[in-house]
């Protein structure tokens, strides 16, 4: 999909997604040697937005396999269709059971879900599996067999093999350690928190028409915020929604009065608000 690593940043930066060298460099190298890239990092770093970039510069197919608590297999590779297989053999209630079952098990009446429908068909894709720390760890192992070998068993047709693999992305806020046998089949990325200079382009990138000087001085406060010992510190996306909170205010600049009156657009914890009022000084950043 990608030349070079400049290719990768440009490419992205046309789809709204300004990378460090460091993203773009793993991405190529996920892209060129073909193997899943498994990325760590706090929440509302853009650790989605990146599968979403690749997907999009790449004309792929996106597939999402969001996980839960709870998911299965039949909710990440496939189930059969129940209903459908039942009323098949109400119709059929001539036939052996041996002429039945070649039948209701084809795939006429598979779903397909995530892992299974990324490996199948020509056409490019980028697999995204969201949030892999939130699943079981048994749901791991159901994931060692796509990610090594690009393949998925189904006992009662055999197995299926990837004709184009996808590109691969799984993401983790590390909520949970994943098991060394995934970490080792992936290359590793993590994405903290932009330096200023960077957050300041994504804001101007995100918020069109925000002043420069507004700009500057969010990323500041969000900067000196995120330097508390804070429950939940503010992500990239949470100072997007900050910019463009201000910037609905009509709010030139920043001063006690907005960021009092704004302040649960960026944090989201009762006590986080009141140390922030309490420690934040303005003139100091």
């Amino acid at each position: 999909m990608f030349t070079s690593v400049d290719d990768v940043l440009a490419r992205l930066a046309e789809a709204g997604y300004l990378a460090s060298p460091a993203v773009a460099t793993t991405v190529f190298l996920a892209d060129r040697l073909g193997k899943p890239l498994l990325v760590e990092g706090p929440a509302g770093v853009g650790k989605t937005e990146l599968a979403k970039a690749v997907a999009q510069v790449a004309g792929a197919r996106l597939v999402r396999l969001q996980c839960y608590e709870g998911v299965d297999e039949s909710r990440a590779l496939y189930e059969w269709n129940h209903a459908k297989q039942l009323l098949r053999i109400s119709a059929g209630r001539d036939e052996t059971w041996d002429e039945a079952r070649t039948d209701i098990f084809s795939e006429e009446f598979l779903l397909p879900r995530p892992l299974l429908t990324a490996i199948r068909g020509d056409d490019p894709k980028v697999l995204l599996i969201d949030e892999t720390d939130k699943a079981d760890v048994e749901v791991e192992g159901l994931l060692l067999e796509v990610l090594s070998d690009f393949q998925v068993t189904v006992p009662e047709l055999g197995t299926v093999t990837a004709s184009r693999r996808p590109f691969v992305v799984l993401t983790s806020n590390a909520t949970r350690e994943l098991s060394e046998a995934l970490r080792r089949r992936c290359l590793f990325l993590h994405i903290g928190f932009p330096d200023a200079e960077l957050e300041r382009r994504i804001v101007r990138l995100k918020v069109p028409g925000i002043d420069a000087a507004l700009a500057a001085s969010v990323v500041r406060v969000v900067g000196a915020l995120r330097a508390m010992d804070l429950r939940k510190a503010p992500s990239v996306a949470e100072t997007v929604d900050w910019a463009r909170t201000l910037l609905a205010l009509g709010a030139g600049t920043l001063d006690e009065a907005v960021v009092r009156d704004s302040l649960g657009v960026v944090l989201k914890h009762q006590d986080d608000i009141l140390k922030a009022e309490a420690k934040l000084d303005l003139d100091a950043v």
